[in-house]
């Protein structure tokens, strides 16, 4: 009786005007071959983590992509351009207001 598990990227969409990308990686358990269960994990993917202090003023990290598939860091990778990273950062601050 052998158990495995495998990670599989089944779904990825981007939005190819400020750049996010929905991930879906699924989770599969199986013994002897046979699936036995599966469990969704759904995570979004942006080009920056931005974050707003008690003053309004902004920090954007850049997205550390160390952790994600291959094909995503090629989309990543592909889609972040100059304009679309900016287009992020203006998107996300004109949507909060002022701390």
């Amino acid at each position: 009786m052998a158990i495995t598990k495998e990670i599989e990227l089944t779904k990825m969409d981007s939005d190819a005007i400020i750049g996010a990308i929905s991930v879906r990686v699924d989770t599969v358990i199986k013994e002897d071959g046979t699936e036995i269960s599966r469990s969704v994990h759904r995570h979004v993917v942006a080009p920056f983590n931005s974050v707003q202090n008690t003053e309004g003023a902004w920090a954007h990290t850049p997205w550390d992509l160390d952790t994600e598939e291959s094909q995503v860091k090629a989309v990543a990778t592909a889609l972040w351009t100059d304009s679309i990273k900016t287009a992020w950062k203006t998107k996300l601050e004109a949507e909060s207001p002022p701390a």
